[in-house]
Parts: C-alpha cells; sequence; structure tokens
C-alpha cells in the first residue's frame, strides 16, 4: 500500500465557512460574552434574537437592540423560544441553566454553543481576522483561547495590506469568466486559468486590475495565456515589435 498519504491525526474540529444567512440565530444572554457572539453572527448576515433580561445588558448588547439590528425578548430563557432556531448561542452565568438549553437543543437537534463549556458545544468560535471577503479563523478545540488570539494576531501581522483588496478583485473577475464560459465541462479549464492568474500576477498587480482590465483578460481565456497587467494594457505591439534598423525619422 503506498505510504505517501496524509496520516489521520484524529481529535481536530471540521472548520467550516457555515452560511447563516437569513437563518434564525437564537442568542441566551446580555453580557460581554455575547455581545462578541452577537456581532459575529450578524457579521453572517443571520437574524438573530436575544433573550435576556434588560437590568443585565452589556452596552454593546443594549445598542444592537436600541438600534434594531437584533429582536429582543426582555426576559429569562423558555424552552419556547426554540422554536424556528436554526442555532443556539447561550452565555449566561448559569451552569445548570445552561447545561437544561443545551439538553433541549439535542432534543431538537439545534447545534448549540455553550460558552465555556467544550463538552456542550456543536461547534467552537475561534479567533477570526477579516479584510473584505478574507477570514482566517484560528482554533485551538476549546484549550486555549487566548492563545488563539495570539497566533491569530502573529498570523495577521504577516499578511500584505491589500489582501483583502485583492481577493475582492479575483472574486470579480471571477464572476465574468463565469459569464463567458458558463457551461459544466468547463469548470476544470476555468479553475486552471483563474489559478494561473493568481500564480502569474503579483497582489499589487489584482489591486490595480479594473473592470477594463479584467475584459481583456478574459480574451486570453480560451487559449489559456495570461499576460502580465503590463502587456495587458499596453497590447501586443509591444511584445511583437521587430527592429527594421531605423529609428523613426526618415
Amino acid at each position: 500500500m503506498p505510504e505517501e498519504y496524509s496520516a489521520i491525526q484524529g481529535g481536530s474540529s471540521l472548520i467550516l465557512a457555515w452560511q447563516i444567512k437569513n437563518k434564525r440565530v437564537l442568542v441566551v444572554g446580555g453580557g460581554e460574552v455575547a455581545a462578541g457572539r452577537i456581532l459575529n453572527v450578524l457579521n453572517a448576515d443571520a437574524n438573530v434574537t436575544v433573550v435576556s433580561p434588560r437590568d443585565g445588558l452589556n452596552e454593546e448588547v443594549a445598542y444592537r437592540i436600541d438600534k434594531g439590528q437584533v429582536e429582543y425578548v426582555d426576559r429569562k430563557f423558555e424552552p419556547s423560544d426554540l422554536d424556528g432556531a436554526d442555532m443556539v448561542l447561550t452565555a449566561i452565568d448559569d451552569p445548570e441553566a445552561s447545561t437544561q438549553i443545551w439538553k433541549l437543543c439535542k432534543e431538537r437537534k439545534v447545534a448549540a454553543n455553550i460558552a465555556d463549556v467544550p463538552p456542550e458545544c456543536d461547534f467552537y468560535f475561534g479567533s477570526v481576522h477579516r479584510d473584505g471577503p478574507l477570514q482566517i479563523m484560528i482554533s485551538t478545540n476549546g484549550n486555549g483561547p487566548k492563545l488563539a488570539s495570539i497566533v491569530r494576531k502573529q498570523i495577521a501581522a504577516n499578511l500584505p495590506d491589500n489582501i483583502g483588496a485583492a481577493i475582492q478583485k479575483v472574486g470579480l473577475l471571477r464572476r465574468k469568466l463565469r459569464k463567458v464560459a458558463p457551461r459544466t465541462e468547463e469548470g476544470p479549464k476555468r479553475m486552471q486559468w483563474m489559478s494561473k492568474v493568481c500564480e502569474s500576477w503579483s497582489l499589487e498587480d489584482l489591486v490595480e486590475m479594473e473592470e477594463d482590465d479584467m475584459e481583456k483578460l478574459l480574451g486570453f481565456y480560451q487559449p489559456g495565456e495570461v499576460p502580465s497587467l503590463d502587456r495587458l494594457r499596453l497590447g501586443d505591439s509591444s511584445e511583437n515589435y521587430v527592429f527594421d534598423g531605423s529609428f523613426g525619422w526618415w
């Protein structure tokens, strides 16, 4: 048997970019931890409901309630709050109540995260770096949240400043390419060509690329070529010019 396959390590989490746009997320609690959870799911375009007595609200949570960014229920949790929920996040200083909510979620097969209780979590929140469409998450699988934050900052410090803008431009080019070559069977060729663009062009070139450049670049898709940005803007004349011995004044 071949030995070159990756060894199974086990003990990890399956890290996914979970799409929760327009999904109903229930947040139980209104403190500092809840504030962070609320921001995370709002950034993912979820519909958020917060259940917590008003007298215990964090300033940020109160702000989001007052601005209408979340739905708000001014009381303690009740089992009926789970009706229609796609995800449940609890952040309350009551271990017994938290465990009860977790058990109810298990009965209803609703994914839940019970803050600071790893055994009662279907998923963890990692430390996230974001730059536009770029998201990088560091997870210690519940072992050391603070250490995850330190690692995330170190990684972010070594990323190019314009990486987010470059990714946005690549995304736009990719969408345009799908219109030029929409057929399913062209999928592998599209992927190879886009990979070639990302490998051939610098991040600075990708950031500088305008829509007019994209339209010209797409003209090289069928032959599978990727000219440089300079060549694209100058046209082929500079590449194909042959010196004829004259200097242009006779």
